[in-house]
């Protein structure tokens, strides 16, 4: 018997010779270049940015080349605030504490808590699907997208309906929190179209028990500020992580019984055992 290999090629065009990038300058130092002296974020001395500018300003100024507008400001200002702790019932809030309380290395809580962070469900994916549906959708009437969604759906027998990216309900019902918070942000002057627009889809899902979830409200945010869907992830995860490490960093002293942990009833692998 033979084995087929694929064909082996050279791979075709030049590499580059050292990476480029338009968002960082960093000045040699006179005695060795592999040291800077100073750096420029897309034209901004650093320096004279920690002098003038807040951490929110540069950090739109990373992702997007220029300085954001003292609205755009508060906008994100506010979103970093609203999403600073996912808290604890969230699955990457629980990743945390228990990776905190099984003593593992406190440099591997954050990384830990943000593979889950990254997950579709109330994660990081589910923000880019999210961007996704506020560019497909927001042009149209929020009512007939509501209906084409209710009509097209079926609901599940068990747990929580994500009808839409970024809408539906937490634990079988809306969740009164991201209501507020998505409420909250809507009055501000930096509000765009993709916030006003979920808000109106949220009421016409409201007389079904689903609502606006913590991703869609990034990802309205994130639409209304000009950020691509290709950043919704890793800066949902950005602003999710303070409240993470903090859950992991308080459980890191106490013991494991601190973690609630499944009795015999719900063990299902004990049970199944106990049956053969």
């Amino acid at each position: 018997m033979t084995t087929k290999h694929p064909k082996v090629q050279q791979r075709q065009g030049e590499f580059a010779s050292r990476p480029v990038t338009r968002i960082w300058q960093e000045q040699e130092t006179a005695t060795n270049p592999y040291l800077a002296e100073s750096c420029r974020c897309h034209g901004y001395d650093l320096f004279e940015l920690m002098q003038h500018r807040r951490f929110v300003e540069v950090l739109l100024l990373l992702f997007q080349g220029e300085l954001p507008t003292p609205e755009q400001t508060d906008l994100m200002e506010a979103l970093m605030i609203a999403c600073i702790n996912p808290g604890p019932r969230h699955p990457a809030g629980r990743a945390a504490m228990n990776a905190g309380v099984s003593r593992s290395n406190t440099a591997h809580i954050l990384p830990i808590a943000l593979s889950v962070m990254g997950g579709t469900h109330l994660g990081g994916e589910e923000v880019v699907a999210a961007m996704r549906f506020f560019q497909a959708q927001q042009e149209r009437n929020p009512a007939e997208v509501a209906g084409e969604l209710l009509a097209a759906a079926v609901p599940p027998r068990k747990g929580d309906w994500h009808i839409a990216p970024g809408f539906g309900s937490r634990f079988g019902d809306i969740d009164p929190l991201a209501t507020a918070l998505a409420s909250q942000l809507h009055e501000k002057p930096g509000c765009g179209h993709a916030l006003h627009w979920g808000d109106c889809l949220a009421q016409e899902l409201r007389s079904w028990r689903l609502g606006w979830l913590s991703p869609g409200i990034a990802a309205a945010v994130f639409i209304d500020l000009g950020l691509p869907p290709r950043a919704g992830a890793g800066l949902f995860q950005l602003l999710c992580a303070p409240g993470l490490l903090a859950h992991g960093l308080e459980m890191a002293d106490k013991p494991i019984t601190a973690m609630p942990f499944l009795d015999k009833e719900h063990y299902v692998i004990a049970a199944a055992a106990q049956k053969n």
